[in-house]
């Protein structure tokens, strides 16, 4: 086998880490594009092509990540993650597992923890690797290696997420929510959510805050139906999709260019959190994107005295 195809095996893998660690696809495919060009640069040939890529990209990942760090303080608003809407790393006995550590709410709650935190349990909680391997990786002893795993370890199980268990229940009700979205169904809204739920959105100041901080089944319900009747009347579209392994959907305006992304948490049967990233700089490698401001500016004029 030659290096371009060890690579390329070996291609869906490390994008998935550098995913996991920088929560950004584009940040993860530059940091795949300067693994590839390391490892086509190195004479020597290591005895585990999978040990040694793997180690170059967390050690990219990280130094990456601490640069990011400071970015993401001055962000304006929440900041989420790029939306992922399909994980490249196929292990079908792993499937539900690998889709829970890619949703929103994971990848939110490993920001807490420090770049080499988080590259130690994305390592060993999420790929299974080996101490010996993720110390050589992170250029840290194996006994660092378990503290720093004990210790993310302790901060991601005291706020965990929690999903429904059964995916076709999920996307079953994701379905029905998309659907009373669509029709502008207050009601039908109402019923699936939690009453707590939250509704947060990641402008990042860049596009209008469509789906700002918003608490509660009633107020969340009202919003979406006000939002959708318009949308839809000036050719805006709702494309079902899972994003970030959870029910979600793809917005898109007229002419098919991508507004949002809109991805669902799903516990005791109904929706607990709705999360939207309308902000372009983070939504490019969906599609072509879309002006949010005059989407919303021409369904604000669109809309009707009943609505």
């Amino acid at each position: 086998m030659t290096r371009t195809e060890e690579f390329e095996e070996l291609r869906p893998l490390l994008f998935s880490i550098a995913y996991r660690i920088l929560g950004s696809v584009s940040e993860a495919e530059d940091a795949v594009q300067e693994t590839w060009l390391r490892y086509e640069g190195s004479s020597a040939r290591p005895l585990s092509t999978r040990a040694y890529l793997s180690a170059v990209i967390t050690r990219l990942s990280i130094d990456v990540l601490r640069s990011a760090r400071l970015r993401r303080e001055e962000y304006v608003g929440p900041w989420f993650p790029e939306p992922l809407l399909a994980d490249p790393y196929e292990d079908p006995e792993r499937s539900a597992e690998l889709a829970d550590s890619l949703s929103m709410a994971a990848l939110l709650l490993l920001e807490r923890l420090t770049p080499l935190e988080r590259a130690v349990f994305v390592l060993r909680e999420v790929f299974g690797f080996g101490y010996p391997e993720i110390a050589s990786a992170v250029g840290r002893s194996e006994a660092a290696c378990r503290q720093l795993g004990v210790r993310a370890r302790r901060h991601m199980e005291a706020g965990r997420p929690r999903f429904e268990a059964d995916r076709r229940e999920r996307e079953e009700l994701a379905g029905r929510f998309f659907e009373a979205f669509r029709e502008g169904d207050v009601d039908g809204l109402r019923e699936l959510l939690a009453a707590d739920v939250r509704m947060i959105g990641d402008s990042g100041g860049k596009a209008p805050q469509w789906g700002r901080a918003i608490a509660g089944a009633g107020n969340v319900s009202r919003m979406l139906a006000a939002i959708a009747g318009p949308f839809i009347r000036i050719g805006g579209s709702v494309e079902d999709h899972e994003v970030n392994g959870q029910p979600g959907a793809v917005f898109r305006d007229r002419d098919g260019n991508v507004l949002n992304t809109l991805a669902l948490d799903v516990l005791d049967g109904r929706i607990q959190t709705i999360r939207s990233v309308i902000n372009p700089d983070k939504l490019g490698h969906v599609g072509p994107v879309a002006d949010a401001w005059a989407v919303v500016r021409e369904a604000k004029e669109a809309r009707l005295p009943t609505d």
